[in-house]
């Protein structure tokens, strides 16, 4: 797990290597800017895939019980996996999976690969360049990486929640769902749910990327080691997706509903609408914060394998690159 050691060394090569002379200096700098904008979008990929494929089932038995009124427990969401296991085998507890990819990969990519070049615009705008970034615009950056990430992949993330929640003879696939809604319903519906998905987003993208920095740079300053361990990096993403889940959960739930209206019957048009008639319906706790304890278990280990992926995937390419296995 240690991987202190081998980051160290690859540090101080990495030094070394910068004062060697080098083709003309713009040449390079552009070089060394795409490779490291092409390192962060696939680590970003990797990282997206790795984490939501971990935490399918329990994402897909989340989101069932944020979309209907039946009450939450973990012991109901048990039941419910198991039933669908029984039922339909072990692989159809990863249902939707793939429409899971489809967007995961484009989003991940780009949130992470967007974080690192903001920071990069943020740092060289307060003088901070390559150093952690002051507390307010580490927040920043995080905020418009979520958010540019969320504008590029909305309607995959609407596909998603309908492929879901729906039986598998109304959609057949990804691109079936696209057509039948933008067909029946208008390309409108595609963006439905759009305002509260940026209002949740925003604190959750800032507060996860920032946490998540933050304790990096404390476990340095404390520890002396550059580089945290892997186990490390998984508490901190952890205590990321914690704080980052919690701040923006209400929102994730009217998310939901809105996007599924027009399966469930029900129509929510407004946020306030939705938030109000599921508050009276089912009330605060129960109804704005469905799931939120499955959430608790899920979002950690999802941000957590996420940003430990990110990481060490940029330190692995950074690694075969200079060991000349890439260009």
């Amino acid at each position: 797990m240690g991987m202190g050691s081998g980051v160290h060394e690859q540090r101080a090569s990495l030094t070394q290597g910068e004062v060697l002379p080098l083709a003309s200096s713009g040449q390079t700098e552009g070089l060394k800017r795409t490779r490291s904008v092409l390192n962060s979008l696939f680590s970003g990929a990797l990282a997206g895939a790795v984490a939501k494929t971990a935490v399918a089932p329990l994402d897909r038995t989340k989101i069932i019980f944020q979309v209907s009124s039946a009450r939450f427990s973990a012991k109901e969401a048990y039941k419910l996996i198991y039933h669908t296991y029984l039922k339909n085998g072990f692989l159809s507890l990863w249902r939707g999976n793939s429409a899971t990819m489809v967007r995961v990969i484009p989003y991940a990519a780009i949130q992470f690969c967007a974080h690192e070049q903001y920071k990069r615009l943020l740092g060289g705008y307060y003088g901070f360049q390559g150093k952690v970034l002051p507390p307010v615009p580490r927040l920043l950056a995080g905020s418009m990486a979520g958010t540019t990430a969320t504008i590029l992949t909305y309607p995959l993330d609407m596909v998603r929640a309908r492929m879901a929640v729906t039986p598998k003879e109304m959609y057949s696939n990804i691109l079936h769902v696209f057509v039948r809604i933008s067909r029946e319903e208008g390309l409108k519906t595609l963006y439905r749910g759009f305002t509260p998905t940026i209002l949740g987003v925003v604190p959750y993208a800032g507060l996860s990327f920032f946490t998540y920095e933050t304790l990096k740079k404390l476990h340095a300053e404390q520890s002396g080691r550059p580089q945290p361990y892997s186990y490390e990096r998984l508490a901190f993403g952890a205590c990321a997706g914690l704080i980052g889940q919690s701040a923006s959960y209400p929102l994730d739930v009217v998310r939901r509903r809105m996007q599924t209206a027009g399966v469930t019957g029900h129509t929510y048009r407004t946020i306030l609408g939705t938030m109000k008639e599921i508050v009276s319906e089912e009330g605060v706790i129960r109804g704005l914060y469905k799931g939120l304890s499955m959430n608790w278990v899920k979002g950690p280990i999802a941000v957590g394998i996420s940003f430990t992926t990110f990481d060490l995937t940029q330190i692995l390419l950074r690694k075969l690159h200079q060991m000349g296995y890439t260009r």
